[in-house]
């Protein structure tokens, strides 16, 4: 779930190449799948920009409904990303690349530990915005250089509907979670995409290969896919997680679990991982500190600690105040009483959004005698009417 800022970059130069040498179309297409792979990229396929015309609709259904929640830059300009001609006029082919992030274990296996976090997989190494978009622009060089053309690059953050156009260039197709699926490799792939001038052959759109299978569906904690094919993001873990910048709404606490960056059931329950293998780019690999980190000592952490923790993380965009709420949800759902000194601390916070989810936690952790002896004391000297909301809520469903 990222944010609405344009990436673009438009890019040319001189041809390599002279007119006696230029390759042909063919040619240059499994030259360019050559280049892309010595750049890293795992999956290349070529798509024509009118491909997507079925997903225009159904995002602007999914607008329409709302399911987008507060990700404004989602409706800001719909009818680019319906279409990538209106986005740039010029575009004559899109080459769309995958890279593999496919984790080296079972990214399930940690919601069992309830004092530790889990932070999605994708998350978990350095930003792939920026991985990407590098070896995008050096591919894209590559193009211009050898044929010439205009270009432009997108990784994930414009007006790019990256995931019809994945299935539409033959990646993979997108599953019943709405997430990309491949058979080589799972649901780990990364996007990116390279808008041309160029008229390169097509490959051939995939094939939905879900069949009757609804693993994705019925593992969602938060019941998120109210059909198959269709996402409210308003539940997802994910938006609540990461999009969301107010409280985490009540009815979903509990179900987050001890998620406190984005959610992969959906993804990790996919029966075609069986074919995922692990990605090979270090800098997307796992740090060690960030696979099963522990519960108290991210909720110590101030804004200063929080940005070095998370240098070069997708994770930082969201900030200290965020990500502390989200740390504090897991608190309260851990069942950990000695977890109850790092909430009492944080009811001190200076941000009225981590003091209001410390609240929640202690509801979750103190018995209600204790609870009320908490809040008679604090509410003395709580400014923000939202905090002491939350005082009085919680403590109509604190623990007996």
């Amino acid at each position: 779930m990222a944010g609405g800022r344009a990436g673009v970059a438009d890019l040319c130069g001189p041809r390599l190449l002279n007119a006696a040498h230029k390759l042909s179309s063919a040619d240059l297409k499994a030259a360019l799948g050559n280049e892309a792979r010595a750049l890293g990229f795992d999956s290349v396929g070529v798509t024509d920009p009118d491909a997507i015309a079925d997903a225009g609709w159904r995002f602007r259904e999914f607008l329409e409904a709302g399911a987008h929640g507060d990700m404004d830059w989602l409706a800001a300009s719909p009818e680019r990303r319906a279409d990538p001609r209106v986005l740039w006029p010029g575009v004559r082919s899109v080459i769309v690349l995958g890279v593999n992030y496919g984790p080296d274990e079972n990214p399930q296996a940690i919601l069992a530990q309830r004092m530790r976090g889990a932070i999605s997989v994708y998350a978990q190494g350095d930003d792939y915005h920026d991985l990407i978009k590098k070896r995008l622009k050096a591919l894209a060089r590559w193009l211009v250089a050898t044929s010439g053309g205009e270009v432009k690059v997108f990784v994930d953050t414009a007006a790019v509907m990256e995931k019809p156009l994945a299935q539409a260039a033959g990646l993979g197709w997108q599953g019943k979670h709405t997430n990309l699926v491949s058979r080589e490799f799972g649901s780990w792939l990364f996007l990116g995409a390279i808008f041309t001038s160029l008229d390169l052959p097509r490959d051939d759109t995939d094939t939905d290969h879900c069949g009757s299978c609804r693993a994705c569906l019925d593992i969602c904690p938060t019941a998120a896919f109210p059909a198959p094919y269709k996402l409210d993001a308003r539940r997802c873990i994910s938006y609540l997680t990461i999009e969301n910048k107010g409280p985490i709404p009540r009815e979903f606490r509990k179900a987050i679990g001890n998620r406190i960056y984005g959610c992969d059931d959906c993804l990790a329950v996919c029966p075609w991982n069986k074919f995922a293998q692990a990605g090979r780019e270090a800098k997307l690999s796992a740090r060690d500190e960030l696979r099963a980190p522990s519960l108290a000592d991210l909720a110590r952490l101030d804004d200063a600690a929080f940005r070095a923790l998370f240098a070069k993380s997708p994770v930082k965009r969201i900030g200290r105040g965020r990500f502390v709420r989200n740390v504090l949800i897991a608190i309260g759902n851990s069942g950990d009483r000695a977890l109850i000194v790092e909430a009492e601390r944080l009811l001190d916070d200076e941000s009225p959004l981590v003091r209001g989810a410390a609240v929640w936690a202690l509801s979750q952790l103190m018995g209600r005698g204790e609870f009320a002896a908490s809040a008679t004391r604090v509410m003395k000297t709580e400014p923000d009417d939202t905090v002491r909301a939350e005082w009085g809520l919680a403590g109509m469903n604190a623990n007996p």
